[in-house]
């Protein structure tokens, strides 16, 4: 592992500092919704008016049509809702729901793309600006239930960031003017599934992780001007999971996860520890819950042994910490499981309790602080199969589970399993919803709605 182009100049006090209040300003009230699964990339609503109950006809703020195809998630700063979409002047194939091979296709589309970031108005949904930042052939093909658009944008409320894994980096602001770009190489992925992990925003640099089957590595870029401040090769094919900023009490840390180990570096890309065992393909995305960092990785097709591990790792650690063993985990492992990690959705704590929803239609639960079971998997559709992609979140007491068929699941959270209601749409949706004041932010595969209860949409 290499690293170059490394800025020792900036004090790291003041790299803390300013990360800190970033992130207290953008989850202040919850009126932001910054990056992919909000504030700490948890998926926790704080609002008591969000909505418990919706459909396409009910709840309904606005619901705008988008062009194009995009799996990034909706983010929220101030009055605006950006996302990204990738528009085709072809006809695109159709994807299918729920887990299949036979999607990939060996050459990408022959039709010209363009790249876009959107803004939408909080009040109206009227689309305030599509600024387009790339056009022409894509240059990598995809699996067919991918898009071109996968990777959510992070804003800090001065800029939108926004990558495309096989294009590039953009820096917009808040008119949609593009101030900076940093282009990419494309690089073969595994498969041919095309790209998927976000960039991750701290103090005034912009993370990304670009691992592939030709040349990976993680890399920090200024904000302000895209020039890039350093970078380190890793050794690592094909991952799909966004990159974490855990900030703990001994300093803050940029977790990647991946196929061959988890690693952790420090804020100048310097390797702080590891940890070999997650699953052979890795795309939910680490987080930090009650002062423990939870990971997992759970390829429904792997065969080895542990092969859905879920971690509970301890802020401090140096070095190697995988475990020897279940039964000795080692200081910095406070527990682990070897069977209990989803494969697309990211996990879950609230209120206590890990929550892992699964892809084909079941949650389990978990003490999040111990790793007891509470309950094992469940199926929402009792005698049927319903599938997952986006991950779960929660709110007002309930765990939201949403489906790809559009329905959203309503689990009140506890120590029992319980559908409390269904909410549906009756659109395909696969990414990830946004949480902000007192309104959810859902895109399916045709729109973005805004969802909030009478009298709620502030």
């Amino acid at each position: 592992m290499t690293a170059r182009k490394t800025n020792r100049g900036f004090p790291r006090t003041l790299l803390v500092l300013a990360g800190l209040g970033m992130l207290t300003a953008a989850g202040s009230a919850q009126d932001n919704w910054p990056q992919f699964r909000g504030p700490g990339a948890r998926g926790v609503g704080v609002s008591e008016r969000l909505p418990l109950a919706w459909s396409r006809e009910s709840n309904v703020v606005w619901r705008t049509e988008l062009p194009g195809r995009g799996w990034s998630s909706p983010i929220v700063w101030g009055d605006g809702i950006f996302v990204t979409t990738a528009v085709s002047e072809g006809r695109e194939e159709e994807p299918r729901k729920g887990l299949y091979f036979g999607g990939e296709r060996p050459e990408p589309p022959p039709d010209r793309h363009h790249w876009r970031v959107v803004c939408l108005d909080w009040d109206t949904g009227r689309v305030r600006w599509s600024t387009e930042v790339a056009a022409g052939r894509p240059p990598l093909p995809r699996h067919l239930k991918n898009s071109y658009a996968s990777e959510t944008p992070v804003t800090d409320g001065e800029h939108v960031y926004a990558l495309f894994g096989s294009i590039g980096l953009f820096c917009l602001d808040m008119d949609g003017k593009v101030v900076w770009e940093q282009p990419f190489q494309p690089r073969r992925m595994a498969h041919g599934w095309g790209t998927a992990a976000s960039p991750v925003l701290y103090g005034d640099r912009v993370f990304v992780v670009r691992d592939n089957e030709e040349q990976s590595f993680v890399a920090a870029y200024d904000k302000r001007t895209g020039r890039e401040l350093w970078r380190v090769d890793r050794d690592e094919p094909s991952n799909w999971s966004t990159p974490f900023v855990w900030e703990h009490e001994g300093g803050v840390e940029l977790v990647t996860a991946g196929r061959r180990k988890v690693r952790s570096y420090d804020l100048d890309g310097r390797l702080l520890w590891e940890l070999r065992g997650l699953s052979s393909i890795t795309i939910p995305t680490p987080f930090a819950a009650g002062g423990l960092l939870y990971l997992g990785a759970g390829y429904v097709g792997d065969r080895r042994d542990p092969n859905k591990p879920v971690y509970a790792v301890r802020p401090g650690g140096r070095g190697d910490l995988t475990p020897e063993s279940p039964e000795d985990p080692g200081p910095y492992i406070a527990w682990m499981q070897a069977n209990a990690a989803p494969y697309n959705p990211s996990m879950l704590v609230y209120q206590g309790r890990l929550y892992v929803l699964w892809d084909f239609g079941f949650l389990s639960c978990r003490d999040a602080a111990t790793g007891r079971e509470v309950y094992g998997k469940q199926r929402f559709k009792p005698g049927g199969t319903v599938a997952f992609t986006a991950s779960p979140w929660a709110y007002r007491g309930r765990v939201f589970c949403l489906s790809e068929d559009g329905d959203t699941y309503v689990v009140p959270a506890g120590d029992t399993f319980r559908v409390e209601r269904v909410n549906s749409i009756g659109e395909m949706c696969l990414a990830t919803p946004a949480l902000a004041r007192d309104s959810l932010i859902l895109r399916s595969k045709e729109a973005v709605y805004r969802i909030a209860e009478p009298g709620a949409g502030r």
